[in-house]
């Protein structure tokens, strides 16, 4: 009988894949990267970041664009940004801008990154600085600060009617800017409309009101993005064709718009049997945009993208070991690992969103059905694997053979949700973070990025005196006395 934990893959999924292979001893590699080796080396739990597929894929998607366009005879080009909402971090930062790419930021403190890659040569003035998202105090004189000091490639995305009037009033002169239409969202989506940008019908009386006559103003681009990502549905394509609808008719009025910022969302590999095919989404989307301009008889814009977990998300993974298996009741027993869910990936518990699970080890022996449970007291800490599943198969648990496990592709959003660096839920530490890295001969180099936090770590977020009993004194202010 096909019992084991390989036969069980091997009869569900296509495998070995591209990324995910086994070593002569059945042990599961990522990249080609020993994964027990990792273990054995910086225990467990163990996050890790492997920085080639972040250019990897930067690749890929300029590949694919490059085709569409000699393919469909495109005038415009193409320009790659990257959502640095995904992740912050100055290790993604340096991999991603080897790339000959640009550069999109949703809050204040994202220009001042902007501000560190100019310094460090990593960006230069001929990089585009796309900033979206509300803008108010901070953000604002950050953007004009980077306008001011002459980087003319900074582009504010307009997204309400009172931007405008506070960016003029800190910003000298002439200034390039786009508009964030609000696509509608999806039927089964609780709102009829996104809260970011404005409105399809108010944009061409938006720009003939405030922006046409503005001597101050050039308006360069129309920015585009539906919650839903980029997805061959008739619902992402019916948004698309209002999208193009509203750039033909603001290009007709405004000769300086010249670029359609499409968005991110391009989906990433979720599971080994997942299946998208983005070269024929490029092809068409470039096609539409294409048809919709010659039926206007207005020249094609240059194409926008801001990935971000495309960009990283496939690049990173988590390693926990089984620590316990407790057999509730007749049907569940819960593998507990030796961190949090909560604590290290909350995209699983807070949206469901699946990732990439494995066994890193013991693929010969047989494989039951269980739960995965984190660490802390609540409820909702454990990995549903499916909508309204939550079985997970794996090598059946042994007390005297360790079991560690793998969830790959979390790369994006879960360090800064999840809070890097502060308090997490029952004060599970942060995991040790290591980072790889390929030399120019192909060898593997490893390097420690964080250690796991530590008791003094978390007692001096939460205000505690971790100097006592070693000789020194603490600081202390005084309260005044309140009259």
């Amino acid at each position: 009988m096909n019992t084991k934990y390989l036969d069980l893959i091997n009869q569900t999924f296509y495998f070995p894949q591209e990324e995910f292979t086994l070593n002569k001893e059945n042990q599961l590699q990522f990249h080609n990267i020993d994964l027990m080796k990792l273990v054995e080396q910086y225990g467990t739990p163990l996050k890790f970041t492997y920085l080639p597929q972040i250019s990897n894929n930067i690749r890929k998607a300029k590949d694919w664009f490059r085709n569409a366009i000699e393919k469909n005879n495109y005038d415009g080009k193409y320009f790659y940004c990257y959502c640095t909402k995904s992740s912050h971090f100055e290790y993604i930062m340096n991999e991603a801008f080897k790339n000959n790419i640009h550069v999109e930021t949703s809050a204040a403190f994202d220009v001042n990154i902007v501000e560190n890659l100019f310094k460090t040569g990593k960006i230069n003035k001929n990089t585009y600085v796309i900033c979206n998202g509300f803008k108010r105090g901070q953000y604002i004189t950050n953007i004009a600060k980077l306008i001011n000091g002459g980087h003319d490639r900074t582009i504010p995305i307009i997204d309400n009617f009172e931007e405008l009037d506070l960016l003029q009033e800190e910003i000298n002169g002439k200034f390039k800017i786009g508009i964030r239409i609000a696509s509608e969202e999806e039927p089964k989506f609780e709102f009829y409309t996104s809260r970011l940008g404005i409105g399809y019908k108010n944009i061409v009386p938006f720009y003939r009101k405030q922006i046409q006559e503005n001597k101050n103003l050039e308006l360069k681009m129309l920015h585009f993005f539906i919650n839903t990502g980029i997805r061959d549905t008739s619902y992402y394509w019916n948004e698309l064709a209002k999208c193009l609808k509203v750039y033909v008719s603001l290009k007709k009025e405004c000769p300086t718009l010249d670029s359609l910022n499409i968005g991110g969302g391009f989906p990433i590999k979720n599971s080994l049997a997942f299946e998208y095919d983005y070269q024929y989404m490029i092809d068409e989307i470039i096609n539409q945009i294409k048809i919709a301009c010659e039926d206007a008889e207005v020249d094609v814009p240059h194409i926008f993208t801001e990935f971000g977990s495309f960009t990283v998300g496939e690049s990173a993974g988590a390693i926990y070991q089984v620590l316990y298996q407790k057999q509730q009741n007749d049907r569940e027993a819960w593998n507990m690992i030796d961190s949090s869910f909560i604590t290290t990936l909350p995209d699983t518990w807070a949206i469901n969103k699946r990732f990439i699970m494995l066994a890193i080890n013991r693929w010969n022996d047989q494989y039951e059905r269980v739960l995965l449970g984190g660490l802390t007291c609540d409820s909702d800490d454990y990995y549903n694997s499916e909508q309204n599943l939550n079985a997970i198969y794996l090598p059946k648990y042994n007390k005297d053979k360790p079991l560690y496990i793998g969830f790959f592709n979390t790369g994006a959003y879960q360090e800064t949700i999840g809070g890097y660096g502060g308090l997490h839920h029952c004060l599970i530490p942060q995991p040790k973070h290591i980072l790889i890295d390929r030399d120019a001969n192909g060898f593997l180099a490893t390097e420690v990025f964080s250690e796991e936090q530590t008791a003094d770590d978390v007692l001096k977020i939460l205000g505690y005196d971790t100097t006592k009993g070693d000789g020194k004194e603490k600081e202390t202010v005084k309260a005044e006395k309140i009259k």
